[in-house]
């Protein structure tokens, strides 16, 4: 009977209608506009070209050809607290887009700038947004330095231009590093940074089987993990935000675990954070004391059974605060936690069915991968969705009070490139 109550309970699952965005990466960069129904399904409205440049299908961080999760970051759509614009990174020419969204949702194009970094190569990196409203400074983080971020400031009609400040996350013995994500804290106070690669593999190179070089040598002494934060507690970078929009020296902290890729501020407890990290196939609970310094609390695990990493990357976080959503890049799945006082533990591990994709991907645990990248949750918790690019898909779950997630929406997308979700 139990069961059939939540057979009955997952189909009768209703939520508030709106919208959700996603940028597809093609070359020739688009947002995706989809509506959202009350039962979770999704219709695409429009694709707007972004005017900008995305990656394709080839990753810069590896140098692959095609693969899944092309900038190894997170937030490249954003909006601003008002809804007023939309922001999204084209990765393939470091540049950003504004858009304006009108009240239904659609969007027009605002404005296309440089982020005053460089391409080199195939690819730029821009990949992850942060926004200060108070000051109205855009954050553009990108994945290579030693530029990692650049500033931009916004006009009250959404348009662009950038700052000539910037700011890195390597260190006088890590010249190389990978950043992920870029968060100003909800007071504004302090801008974090996450990484992932004390060198990206592309540097480091492939084994003659075409798995990564993980493990390298430094001026000829031992072998070192390429994974941040692993051993060297340094991983996670914060840096003061001052009251014009700049930023102070950063402090390096330990982030408690390997690659503290994803960083998310609870809603309702300003102060408290939850962070995933990638090779430490896990997440952990931290705080911003009052006199700014971060506190960070210990690793809660999933499951590594099926190998490691599990390149627990993304998170979303409900609206209620009790529940958190991690997911596993290596694995194609979902992790639930529940959030209990000041710390973690497992919900549901994993809340969903493994998505397969098309056979040609993998993590670097070896395993076949669908390339699950960035997540989305939506303001009343009823949905969530996720990009998975290798298998093509774009997922919707109607959540549950366990943690558990089913699927009631997929719709097709652009093999591999797509990247980022935001929605109202």
């Amino acid at each position: 009977m139990a069961k059939e109550a939540m057979m009955k309970d997952m189909s009768a699952a209703k939520g508030k209608p709106g919208h959700l965005y996603m940028q597809t990466n093609e070359v020739e960069n688009a947002i995706i506009h989809y509506q959202r129904s009350s039962t979770g399904a999704l219709t695409e409205m429009e694709r707007i070209k972004t005017g900008g440049a995305g990656s394709g299908e080839f990753k810069p961080i590896s140098g692959q050809e095609s693969a899944p999760n092309a900038f190894e970051g997170a937030s490249s759509i954003i909006f601003t607290p008002d809804r007023r614009f939309l922001f999204t990174t084209n990765g393939g020419d470091n540049s950003v887009s504004t858009f304006r969204v009108s009240e239904d949702g659609r969007l027009s194009l605002v404005d296309v700038k440089p982020t005053g970094n460089p391409v080199e190569g195939r690819s730029g990196t821009a990949k992850s947004l942060a926004f200060a409203p108070s000051t109205r400074t855009l954050f553009v983080l990108h994945s290579f330095g030693p530029d990692h971020l650049r500033l931009m400031s916004v006009d009250a009609e959404g348009k662009l231009a950038a700052r000539p400040e910037r700011y890195t996350v390597n260190t006088y013995s890590k010249r190389n590093r990978v950043a992920t994500m870029v968060v100003v804290s909800p007071n504004e106070e302090l801008v974090l940074v996450g990484t992932t690669f004390d060198e990206p593999i592309a540097v480091t190179g492939l084994y003659p089987d075409g798995s990564p070089i993980l493990w390298v040598q430094r001026a000829g002494g031992a072998f070192h993990s390429i994974a941040s934060n692993a051993p060297d507690p340094d991983g996670l970078a914060a840096f003061p935000l001052q009251k014009d929009g700049s930023l102070g020296t950063a402090r390096f902290y330990d982030a408690k675990g390997g690659s503290p890729f994803y960083i998310a501020f609870l809603h309702e407890r300003p102060n408290t954070f939850v962070i995933a990290y990638a090779v430490g196939d896990g997440c952990s609970m931290g705080t911003v004391e009052k006199d700014g310094m971060l506190s960070i609390g210990p690793l809660v695990k999933i499951d590594t059974s099926a190998g490691v990493p599990s390149e627990l990357c993304w998170l979303a976080v409900s609206p209620d605060d009790r529940t958190v959503y991690a997911t596993n890049f290596g694995y194609s799945n979902i992790s639930s936690y529940h959030i209990n006082g000041r710390g973690l533990e497992i919900a549901c591990d994993p809340a969903c069915p493994r998505v397969p994709g098309d056979g040609t991907a993998r993590g670097l645990n070896g395993t076949v991968t669908s390339g699950p990248a960035d997540s989305w949750i939506t303001s009343d918790g009823a949905f969530l969705y996720q990009i998975y690019g290798n298998a093509s898909k774009l997922v919707g779950y109607a959540t549950h009070p366990d943690g558990s997630l089913t699927e009631v929406a997929s719709v097709k997308i652009p093999r591999n490139s797509p990247q980022g979700l935001a929605g109202f």
